[in-house]
């Protein structure tokens, strides 16, 4: 049986310290880990150094199993060595290399050694294995490289609170701040294991002691029940309540504060300003008259405690975050790679996107930037019509998109949530960000559409 090879190299503008201190942190394996693969880490003991192991849940074709390492050498700001002890290969050796390169850069190798456990000839799995793996590390090494210039920003390390840690935005959040070197302390709603990281609450019952916490810098508010779904009169009060609730009661707890964060960001949603058609959006527009503007609007009402404390506090106005791990990208893709997927409606409504890294990119910018303030726009300065995005994720999966999704179809199927979410909209632009020389790793929706689905970059002309 025959080994195989495959390498991927690697130039950073950091210090080769610098560079293998990411790697040791807490939440670097989260943020490696490609959004489109099927992967949950369940355990992780030991860091990177020789005896730790790290246990992956997995699944291929709908079948899951369980992919286990251990960590066999170390050689500080040099290299560290993984072994499977369990999983789908015959073996698996992955090398992580560091060369510095002068002062303030350095080279980065993945070198993995692997046996398939059959092959035949023509070695078409070897292919497959080979193809998985150059858009897996293309992935994490564009990843990796865009924290590491962002994290080198940080004004300081930060002790910072995150309700919502577990959602879409918050399980990519907690990681990519942990790797840059923050203490992060999560809200949770169980009692949590003496010494985590973690902190109980329930914002039903206005419990939260945020004086056990410790001096806390900064504040991210991310909760929120889904609204995809249809809007029953019980399901939009817990839509009102699961942000309204947890945000007013954070903002009490934190004017109450001796020593307050210096900052408060709080989620909202680009749903405040309504259907606006061909308008361009900035941050003074005024909000609509429908169900997600009045959501939005006392969602941010709720926030003013903290906001008439002094403390800085940012209203981000998130579009649509583009990851197939959640959120509207992962219900379109199946539908997409189908050959299902087309536009909805007549495919005029504009919808304002971002990135899931620029996501964090611009959380984190709004933690250090103190020009940032009340409503900030979350979207790309790109936002496109639903006939545009439709065509630009069927050329990105390489499927037709010729599916039309009838008005009064969308109505009868969602009514109120598929009239105010799926044909309506607006053209956000991030002013404030912009403002502020925040700047956007994925300015155009196919570069990031490409990203996140770990596909090849497409050419936008024709789209």
């Amino acid at each position: 049986m025959s080994v195989s090879i495959f390498e991927k190299e690697s130039r950073l503008k950091v210090p080769v310290e610098k560079l293998f201190q990411w790697h040791e942190r807490q939440g670097a394996i989260e943020r490696l880990t490609p959004p489109w693969a099927q992967v949950k880490l369940v355990r992780h003991s030991g860091g990177i150094k020789k005896g730790a192991r790290v246990r992956f849940r997995l699944a291929f074709v709908k079948i899951p199993f369980q992919w286990e390492a251990e960590h066999v050498d170390y050689q500080k700001n040099r290299l560290f060595r993984d072994r499977q002890v369990r999983g789908p290969f015959a073996d698996w050796i992955h090398t992580h290399l560091f060369f510095p390169d002068g002062e303030d850069a350095a080279f980065m190798k993945d070198r993995i050694e692997f046996q398939l456990p059959f092959d035949v000839p023509g070695r078409p799995l070897h292919r497959l294995a080979q193809k998985e793996l150059e858009r897996m590390f293309a992935y994490r090494h564009r990843v990796l490289k865009n924290d590491l210039e962002a994290h080198a920003r940080s004004l300081k390390r930060l002790n910072v609170l995150v309700s919502g840690g577990s959602g879409v935005i918050g399980s990519q959040l907690v990681p990519y701040l942990r790797a840059g070197g923050h203490r992060v302390i999560r809200l949770v709603r169980r009692r949590p294991a003496p010494g985590s990281d973690e902190m109980y609450w329930d914002p039903g019952k206005g419990e939260l002691d945020l004086e056990g916490a410790g001096p806390i810098d900064a504040v991210i508010n991310l909760n929120g029940a889904n609204i995809a779904r249809r809007w029953t009169p019980s399901g939009k009060r817990e839509i009102l309540a699961s942000r309204v609730n947890p945000t007013l009661l954070l903002a009490r707890k934190i004017a109450e504060l001796d020593t307050k964060p210096s900052v408060f960001l709080t989620s909202s949603a680009v749903g405040f300003y309504g259907d606006r058609e061909d308008e361009m959006i900035t941050e003074d527009a005024p909000k609509a008259s429908g169900f997600m503007s009045k959501v939005c609007t006392d969602w941010e009402k709720a926030a003013m405690p903290a906001v008439d404390a002094g403390v800085r506090t940012c209203f981000l106005r998130i579009g649509v975050v583009l990851t197939p791990a959640g959120g509207a990208l992962a219900r379109m893709v199946p539908f997409y790679k189908a050959g299902l997927g087309g536009r909805i409606g007549d495919g005029k409504q504009a919808m304002s996107w971002i990135s899931m890294d620029d996501t964090l990119g611009a959380v984190h910018h709004a933690l250090f930037d103190d020009r940032l303030s009340g409503p900030v726009n979350l979207t790309a300065p790109a936002p496109v019509t639903n006939r545009v995005f439709a065509r630009s994720l069927s050329t990105v999966l390489s499927r037709p998109g010729r599916i039309r999704v009838p008005e009064r179809l969308v109505k009868l199927l969602w009514g109120e949530m598929g009239y105010e979410v799926l044909l309506s909209g607006a053209a956000v632009m991030p002013e404030k960000l912009l403002a502020t020389e925040y700047r956007f790793i994925h300015s155009h929706l196919d570069d990031a559409l490409s990203h996140v689905l770990g596909r090849p970059a497409v050419d936008s002309a024709g789209v």
